[in-house]
């Protein structure tokens, strides 16, 4: 059975906070890198997160902290990286110690910009790390409800199934059911594509559709999600899994949704940059979707929503009158 040894967390968020809540409640050790000492200071002394998921308590003895990438690397076996994807270069950037060797797990619902590529294949070609040791967690889960040990299900994905086994049955509890996955990089993709998906309800939220047009959207964007998904790994899938179209229910419905409440926003008239500055959280669908548009570019698949939400972010395309023509294509 593989070992998944000793388990370090790599950012400081809400979702990376949840993680090692999960972990931790464990293995009762994790390494925890954060790039700002003033956090970790703050931590150490408030025994909690000061910045996310501030009722989630740990013990500090338990944990491990460093500013230094380089350090927590060297020490532990298993790296969790859970940094928004627009940011994980500049942390890669300071990372000079060999990872081939480790397991590394993805939780970055997210693409690589400028490369475009999704997490996995990025670990892969940039870093060298064989696909049997890449590993990614999916699924519905936003992290308040995990912290508040609200039953949820993921998915570990990787092409190595004991080893994806092995980190399934480590994180399993009463509040997390787990199971395994060789599709990484569909599960991947549909994690990308979900952000884009919840804009795109966001944004007819904002501009008043009602519920049952929202039903016709998101119909539509598992088709569309599929379509993709198909084209770029065509392995045997079940689109209406749990990693796939339950994440994006959960994405395209939840209050808790940073990305439907971003599109909210620009639903009801905010710029992009106002927006963003009134959201104390990075929506990830904003970079997913331009990301997503230049892949698709050379995949060539009918993605109208896709096509929405880009015109709407990016070439400042009246909501009111995108949605519209959006709308008019659907059956």
């Amino acid at each position: 059975m593989f070992d998944v040894g000793r388990i370090a967390i790599i950012g400081g968020g809400s979702w990376a906070t949840a993680i090692a809540k999960i972990v931790v409640g464990h293995t009762h050790h994790i390494g925890w890198y954060m790039r700002r000492d003033d956090r970790i200071e703050d931590f150490r002394r408030m025994s909690h997160n000061p910045a996310y998921l501030t009722g989630v308590h740990f013990d500090i003895d338990e944990i491990f902290f460093s500013s230094d990438i380089n350090k927590i690397a060297q020490n532990y076996d298993t790296l969790i990286f859970v940094t928004p994807s627009p940011y994980l270069k500049n942390h890669l950037k300071k990372l000079k110690t060999r990872i081939r060797d480790k397991f590394v797990i993805t939780a970055i619902k997210g693409i690589v910009p400028d490369d475009n590529l999704v997490c996995s294949e990025y670990f892969h070609e940039v870093w060298d790390v064989p696909y049997d040791r890449l590993a990614v967690i999916g699924g519905p889960s936003h992290a308040e409800e995990v912290a508040l040990e609200r039953l949820s299900y993921l998915t570990i994905g990787c092409a190595d199934v004991e080893k994806a086994k092995a980190f399934a049955d480590l994180i399993s509890s009463e509040y997390i059911k787990t199971k395994t996955s060789q599709d990484v990089v569909g599960i991947e993709y549909s994690s990308v594509l979900k952000n884009v998906y919840a804009i795109a309800a966001g944004i007819c939220s904002g501009l008043k559709y009602g519920d049952n047009f929202q039903s016709v959207l998101m119909s539509n964007a598992v088709q569309e999600m599929n379509r993709f998904v198909t084209t770029v790994h065509p392995i045997e899938r079940n689109i209406n899994d749990s990693v796939y179209m339950g994440d994006l229910l959960v994405t395209g419905y939840s209050n808790f949704s940073r990305n439907r409440t971003f599109g909210s926003m620009i639903g009801k008239g905010y710029s992009v940059k106002s927006a963003q500055m009134e959201m104390e959280m990075i929506a990830e669908g904003y970079f997913g979707t331009k990301c997503m548009k230049e892949i698709n570019r050379h995949m060539h698949v009918n993605m109208p929503i896709l096509d929405a939400v880009y015109n709407i972010l990016y070439e400042r395309i009246n909501p009111q009158i995108e949605i519209k023509l959006l709308t008019d294509s659907f059956r």
